[in-house]
């Protein structure tokens, strides 16, 4: 018997802590559909490419760190927003969004999931002491190694060469990390001094902080750090409500 809405929202809800956190965004159930769930698909970011994947899959459901209803944006339903609100009313798809609690969690969550790939040992987090911290900090798995060879780990495991502003110091021990726009926390990562930092994203302003701070700081890109959290939460969904779940990597460059 599929699963319903209500229930795999509930669980996601309380399994990902989404009430607790002050976010940019409502985070749950976007946009409701059919009332039962047999064919999930994943994504990092509700696009109409993604969307017209769930139409040519027949997904019952679409599940995504990205989703729509951003704090600041236009109300009105016109134009782009409005034809991928159509394309999931009119096919009856369920949207679930999950962006920080999806960011922060502990096992299934995008910094998790990103030391697990480039082999970080988590030692704490530097912006705050509990589950909504975004910030962890950490050891490579092999100890020090040379910043090129960093560098170069990081093209390696992501598929895309990252931004490096380069520090004199040429080894790498500890590194500090918070994927996404997450270029203003390098603070902890300065006053934690640890050797380098990665974020998704850049700023102007990053490259003179990193350079006057003496830390190496590595901007790895937005999409490659966060395609790892949706989609472990989609497999353990899938195991946990025996779902049929797809993935599906939308290329973005950014």
């Amino acid at each position: 018997m599929p699963a319903t809405v209500k229930e795999i929202v509930a669980y996601s809800d309380e399994l990902l802590q989404a009430k607790r956190f002050q976010d940019y965004c409502p985070n749950g159930l976007q946009v409701e559909g059919r009332p039962e769930i047999s064919r999930l698909l994943s994504g990092v970011s509700a696009c109409q490419a993604l969307l017209d994947k769930a139409v040519e899959i027949q997904a019952d459901a679409v599940l995504v760190h990205h989703g729509y209803f951003w704090k600041g944006e236009a109300p009105e339903l016109r134009g782009m927003k409005a034809r991928r609100l159509r394309t999931l009313l009119t096919h009856n798809i369920n949207l679930l969004a999950y962006h920080l609690p999806l960011d922060a969690h502990r096992r299934l969550g995008n910094n998790t999931q990103l030391a697990r790939l480039l082999k970080l040992d988590i030692i704490g987090y530097l912006d705050r002491k509990d589950e909504q911290a975004l910030v962890p900090y950490g050891r490579l798995e092999g100890g020090a190694q040379p910043a090129e060879r960093f560098q170069a780990h990081l093209t390696s495991s992501l598929s895309r060469e990252p931004l490096w502003i380069a520090a004199q110091a040429s080894a790498i021990e500890q590194v500090a990390w918070c994927t996404g726009a997450a270029q203003d926390f390098i603070h902890y990562a300065v006053a934690q001094s640890v050797d380098a930092f990665i974020s998704g994203e850049v700023s102007e302003r990053t490259a003179h902080i990193a350079r006057e701070e003496g830390i190496h700081y590595f901007a790895a890109g937005h999409h490659a750090t966060e395609r790892y959290g949706v989609r472990a939460l989609g497999e353990h969904l899938a195991e946990r409500f025996a779902l049929r779940h797809q993935f599906v990597d939308i290329d973005n460059p950014v």
